[in-house]
C-alpha cells in the first residue's frame, strides 16, 4: 500500500546517491580489508545520520512519537542483514568489475518481491511483475560483462563466485528492506520521513558497534587504516547517510518490492560512474541490458498507478 507520493523521488534520489557512494567505496575497498571497507559507511555515516535527524526535528518540531516494543529487534535485524549484504557486494567487486558486481546484486528486486509477499503480505499487479521480469533480464544481461554467451555458458557463469556473492548480496539487501519497513511501521507517527530518520538513527549506531566490534576483535590493526582513510571514507559516510535516508523513506511509504524495482535505476547511474569515474568500457550488450532495466522500471510504475 502506497501511503505517500514521496516514495518515488526518494527512491530515485537514493539510486543516484547509492551509485555514487558505491563507486567511491569500491576505491576504498582497494586499500582496506573486506570488513574495513564495509565499516566506513557506518562509522563515517553516523554523525551525518544524527545530523539529518536533528536538522529535521529543528525544521519541523513535533512531539516525539511512540516506539513499538519490537522496534530495536527490527532495526538490529535490518542492520545486520545490510552489513552482510554490503560485505558480499564488496566481495563481488573483487571477483569482477564494478558494473557486473552491482548487476548481480540487483536480483534483490525479485527476491524482495517474494520475501515481502511471504513476510509482509504485500501484493503487486501483473504489470509490476512484468516490470520485475524485464528488470531481472536486464541485470542478467549486464552480468555477462559484454561477452557473448550461449545459454549453457550463462548457466555455468551463475555458478561463479561473482554470481553467487552478488545474488546472495541481493537476498540480504531484500531482507534489509523488509526489516526496515517493519521498523518504520513500529514508529507511531504519520510523518513518514521522521519515521525513516528515527529508524536510520537507531540502526547506524548498531551497525557501527557490530562491524566495528568485529573488526577490533578479528583485525585490530585494520582499524587504524580505517581511521587514516577519513578523507575519502568521510565522503562514503555522507553519501551513505543521504542514500539510506532516502531508501528508508521509500520503505516507509511504499511496498518493498515496488521501491526495489524502481531502485533498479541505480544500475543506470552505476554504469555512468563505471564508465566515466572508473574508466570501464561499456559494451553493446550492456546498453541493451540497461534499456531492459529502464523498461522494467517504467512497467512497474505503470502498474503502481
Amino acid at each position: 500500500m502506497i501511503t505517500s507520493p514521496i516514495w518515488l523521488p526518494a527512491t530515485l534520489i537514493a539510486g543516484a546517491v547509492q551509485a555514487w557512494r558505491t563507486a567511491i567505496q569500491r576505491r576504498v575497498s582497494d586499500s582496506l580489508s573486506l570488513n574495513g571497507a564495509g565499516l566506513v559507511r557506518y562509522l563515517y555515516g553516523l554523525p551525518f545520520t544524527l545530523a539529518l535527524l536533528a536538522g529535521y526535528r529543528l525544521a519541523l518540531p513535533a512531539p516525539w512519537p511512540g516506539i513499538g516494543p519490537l522496534f530495536p529487534l527490527f532495526c538490529a535485524a535490518g542492520g545486520l542483514a545490510q552489513i552482510i549484504a554490503t560485505n558480499l557486494l564488496i566481495s563481488a567487486f573483487r571477483h569482477r568489475n564494478f558494473v557486473v558486481g552491482t548487476a548481480y546484486s540487483k536480483t534483490e528486486a525479485v527476491q524482495g518481491a517474494i520475501l515481502s509477499f511471504l513476510l509482509l503480505g504485500e501484493r503487486l499487479t501483473p504489470l509490476a511483475w512484468a516490470g520485475i521480469g524485464c528488470g531481472v533480464a536486464g541485470v542478467m544481461l549486464l552480468s555477462t560483462g559484454g561477452r557473448r554467451m550461449a545459454p549453457a555458458d550463462f548457466l555455468r557463469a551463475l555458478g561463479q563466485p561473482a554470481a553467487i556473492t552478488g545474488i546472495a548480496s541481493g537476498f540480504f539487501f531484500a531482507l534489509t528492506a523488509v526489516a526496515i519497513r517493519r521498523a518504520t511501521q513500529s514508529v507511531d507517527t504519520s510523518d513518514h520521513v521522521l519515521a525513516a530518520l528515527i529508524v536510520l538513527a537507531a540502526t547506524v549506531p548498531m551497525q557501527t558497534a557490530m562491524q566495528g566490534g568485529w573488526l577490533l576483535w578479528r583485525e585490530p590493526t585494520e582499524m587504524r587504516r580505517v581511521l587514516a582513510s577519513w578523507r575519502i571514507s568521510g565522503q562514503v559516510g555522507l553519501l551513505s547517510a543521504l542514500g539510506s535516508a532516502c531508501w528508508f523513506t521509500g520503505f516507509a511509504t511504499a511496498p518493498v518490492a515496488l521501491v526495489r524495482i524502481v531502485g533498479q535505476v541505480e544500475v543506470a547511474f552505476t554504469m555512468a560512474f563505471g564508465h566515466f569515474y572508473l574508466k570501464e568500457m561499456m559494451q553493446r550488450s550492456e546498453a541493451v541490458g540497461l534499456m531492459l532495466v529502464v523498461t522494467g522500471v517504467i512497467l512497474a510504475l505503470l502498474g503502481a498507478f
